[in-house]
């Protein structure tokens, strides 16, 4: 089997990690990892694209060169912060009460919630993913996703959790990616991955709370029932104590950062001999310029870490899930500034949790590549793990072309004066099915035949076109050539992948051959419909006279 490659890039606070795997079948190896100080991220997200495209290049080019491979494309990690946690639900009326409720049916709720959803701020708010929470019929309630499918009812209802962060940070990433002239594969809303990476089956089962403390941000993630029930971030984590010990002890940012990683520990009374240590700093030519003992240095880390884990367990408290027979897992802690010395115990010694360190697990070989396995890395590991299951990606090959629209040539269309706006392509027809129809109010209008059957790659077919804009200032005009036009901008992350459960149906999986057929022998034995049909086409021609693109409706499993 021709062997593939995924390229993974996390673009965190204080390091860029760009990690390559090789795929053959079912064999998946770590082949590089590195990172790199970042420059030009805060709190995660990107913000100076120019200082970040700077870093990044070099350090792709680093891979490309040891390699001796071309990153054509690439999968990547959404911000942590400012991201605020809604719930949303939705409801549908079932044609055949006695027949039993399919995946189909499940994916198209989902589908309806993510749509249905009033985003306060389209223009600066974008979702970055979903989590299903539990469904219920007439006769069940609270359900989950695997238990519901099977059952008969005649009314079936879903809750969700969405996750809306702000659109300007998402645009920053393309913003580098397009300057490097790299496809984005996928964008992943990272906490739902990072515990795949990281977390046993049994832990996400019975309950756990997942602390992942980075340079920029920490924060606290929530699992039971083997489903994220909950998620929060603070905009402090390793950065805030290397400028604590920087400030403190008179030294350089890249020195308090070094000693940091060097002597870093907590609980200074728990360092027996090692506290008494001390930390000599010398110039470049030997002479003696300051020292300081570990425990000093241990005590200035502790200071901050009591902060920093406070906050998080607030947050649990406030999740509604702090008590020890929902947590029985406890918590574990990943990330960079789980490699503090102690920091597992001092977060028990607060919290009265069992605490244990998530290193990333082996789902797959890291020889050669020994930083892998280590806790900063697991998010990186997360989203190898979850993009493998994608046999068309290949980062070496050139990513799939992006959708277009496109405008028609000036001979077909028959009437001059027929504005181009009043082409639309209205809501998709039998939602299990994956039909697109398109409808043109306008019959003097016609379209690109591919515009009513174009790739399904972001996993959903509700896909509607606004009204065409100043299509002669585009090229549109008599006598050029058809002129493609770039969809605008969709209230749902395009690429967003939330994989929450590792294994079965997500919010973003697409429909099968197999799922596809089967709705159309449904059809042909369909009731009618006791209700009105379901149509988008209302719903969205508000945005449409705004200026709203396109709505995306694929939130696959956990870009949560």
């Amino acid at each position: 089997m021709e062997e593939r490659y995924i390229a993974s890039v996390d673009l965190g606070t204080s390091k860029m990690a760009v990690c390559v795997a090789r795929i053959q079948d079912q064999d998946v190896q770590v082949i590089y990892y590195r990172e790199t100080p970042s420059q030009g991220i805060r709190n995660s997200y990107v913000n100076n694209p120019g200082k970040v495209e700077d870093v990044l290049r070099k350090a792709i080019s680093q891979a490309q060169q040891e390699l001796k491979i071309k990153i054509q494309q690439v999968i990547v990690g959404l911000p942590r912060y400012y991201v605020r946690q809604e719930t949303a639900s939705a409801s549908m009326v079932r044609t055949d009460p006695d027949s039993q409720i399919s995946e189909g049916e499940v994916k198209t709720l989902k589908s309806m919630a993510l749509e249905e959803y009033p985003l306060g701020d389209s223009k600066n708010e974008v979702i970055y993913g979903a989590v299903a929470q539990s469904f219920s019929t007439e006769d069940s309630l609270n359900e989950l996703e695997n238990d519901i499918v099977g059952m008969t009812a005649e009314r079936l209802e879903g809750n969700f959790k969405v996750f809306i962060g702000r659109r300007r940070h998402s645009s920053n990433i393309d913003t580098v990616f397009n300057s490097m002239g790299i496809a984005i594969a996928k964008k992943y809303f990272t906490p739902g991955i990072t515990a795949r990476a990281v977390l046993k089956e049994e832990q996400l089962e019975n309950g756990v709370a997942l602390m992942d403390i980075g340079a920029g941000v920490s924060s606290v993630t929530i699992f039971k029932g083997k489903i994220m029930r909950y998620y929060a971030a603070i905009p402090f984590g390793g950065n805030t104590i290397t400028g604590d010990i920087k400030t403190e002890c008179n030294f350089s940012s890249v020195l308090a950062e070094n000693v940091k990683k060097a002597y870093g520990a907590c609980m200074p009374n728990k360092l027996s001999a090692l506290g008494e240590k001390s930390i000599q700093i010398v110039d470049e030519n030997d002479i003696p310029t300051a020292q300081v003992t570990v425990k000093y240095i241990s005590e200035i880390i502790s200071a901050r870490m009591k902060e920093i884990i406070e906050a998080l367990l607030y947050h649990i408290q406030e999740s509604g899930y702090a008590t020890e027979d929902i947590l029985r897992a406890g918590v574990v802690v990943t990330g960079g500034g789980a490699e503090l010395v102690n920091c597992a115990n001092y977060i028990k010694e607060l919290s009265g949790y069992s605490v244990k360190i998530g290193y990333p697990r082996k789902f797959f070989s890291f020889e050669g590549c020994p930083e892998a396995a280590e806790a900063s890395a697991a998010t990186s590991m997360g989203m190898i793990l979850a993009a493998k299951g994608d046999k068309t990606l290949n980062c070496i090959k050139e990513a799939p072309a992006r959708r277009f629209w496109t405008a028609p040539k000036p001979a077909e269309v028959s009437s001059p004066s027929a504005p181009a706006s009043s082409v639309i392509l209205s809501e998709a027809k039998d939602l299990e099915a994956k039909d697109l129809e398109a409808k043109d109010p306008d019959p003097s209008v016609t379209t690109d035949p591919s515009v009513t059957a174009f790739p399904q790659d972001d996993r959903n077919a509700n896909v509607i076109l606004s009204e065409a804009k100043d299509l002669e200032a585009k090229g549109a005009a008599k006598g050029l050539e058809e002129t493609p036009i770039e969809l605008e901008e969709a209230p749902i992350e395009p690429s967003v992948i939330a994989a929450q459960e590792e294994e079965g149906p997500s919010v973003f999986d697409e429909y099968t051959k197999e799922e596809i057929a089967e709705a159309k022998e449904r059809k042909k034995d369909r009731k009618p419909r006791t209700r009105p049909k379901f149509t988008w086409f209302k719903h969205i021609q508000s945005s449409i006279s705004k200026g709203m693109g396109e709505i995306f409706d694929n939130m696959e499993n956990e870009e949560v």
